[in-house]
């Protein structure tokens, strides 16, 4: 069997490639040109952000999706498991859909209602039901419980990237324009939501560790550090939910794809809480 997922799952490659997750790149347009997300560097995305150019994440093409799909046949895959992000927040599911239609494997597409480390943790869990000898009802099954009890806590820097993105909305009214009060969001039901309101960064991280440990309890659980453009910071935030998060099993740090980082901005950090 084989596991599918896009881009905005942030796995990092060699975890990816450890358990045999096929990842299809997201689109983003630039200005006027469309482009697959591999193709566009960080330090071009934030010259075209800081800069005001427009900036939009979109799905999958239909034909990387396919691509996946023809591979996973080639190599005498029995099913397909496609795992992705929210759809609503993103198409992709509606691209794997499209090219679903094109393959004789069968392929079992789940909408994770999540997205960044969320997504990865439940392509992760999926893979090793597929390892194990799991059944593609079993796959997804297992990949969408795990989807569904993971939380994450997003900090955001800047607000004005969100709303270019047009995810504001409520987050908006809740936060007011101050500058100094930084936002921390959640996702829940496939959706950005606002969490907590703080004055100044150091508070607001220091709020996003709280509220990790206490998500996390007395279970094992999987933490992810995810970043966009803030290295430094993304590696001090590990090592103090490392300390603090005893039964933490699996740790990853890792940098948020650009279709997420176009969205939430540079200086964005977001905590992952997955329980197995």
């Amino acid at each position: 069997m084989a596991i599918v997922t896009d881009s905005t799952a942030s796995l990092p490659q060699d975890l990816a490639a450890h358990w045999g997750i096929s990842v299809a790149s997201m689109q983003l347009r630039v200005g006027d040109e469309l482009t697959r997300e591999p193709r566009v560097s960080t330090d071009w995305l934030l010259r075209a952000m800081r800069n005001g150019v427009p900036v939009e994440a979109k799905a999958p093409a239909p034909d990387t999706l396919l691509q996946a799909y023809q591979q996973a046949w080639h190599d005498s895959a029995t099913a397909v498991v496609s795992l992705h992000v929210s759809s609503r927040l993103s198409p992709a599911t509606q691209a794997a859909l499209q090219a679903s239609t094109h393959v004789p494997t069968p392929v079992h597409i789940v909408d994770s209602q999540s997205s960044g480390m969320a997504l990865g943790f439940a392509a992760l869990a999926g893979a090793r039901t597929a390892a194990a000898g799991g059944s593609p009802a079993e796959v997804c099954a297992t990949a969408q419980r795990r989807a569904a009890r993971t939380q994450v806590i997003i900090y955001i820097d800047d607000l004005e990237y969100l709303h270019r993105a047009g995810y504001i909305g409520k987050t908006a009214a809740y936060f007011g324009s101050k500058m100094a009060v930084k936002p921390l969001l959640t996702v829940r039901d496939g959706e950005v939501e606002p969490m907590d309101k703080l004055l100044g960064s150091e508070r607001a991280v220091g709020k996003a560790v709280d509220r990790a440990v206490e998500l996390a309890g007395e279970d094992p659980v999987d933490v992810a550090v995810e970043h966009f453009a803030a290295p430094n910071d993304a590696e001090e935030l590990m090592t103090a939910l490392k300390r603090k998060i005893p039964r933490g099993e699996e740790f990853v740090r890792t940098r948020v794809s650009t279709a997420i980082g176009a969205n939430v901005g540079p200086g964005a950090l977001a905590v992952t809480i997955s329980p197995h």
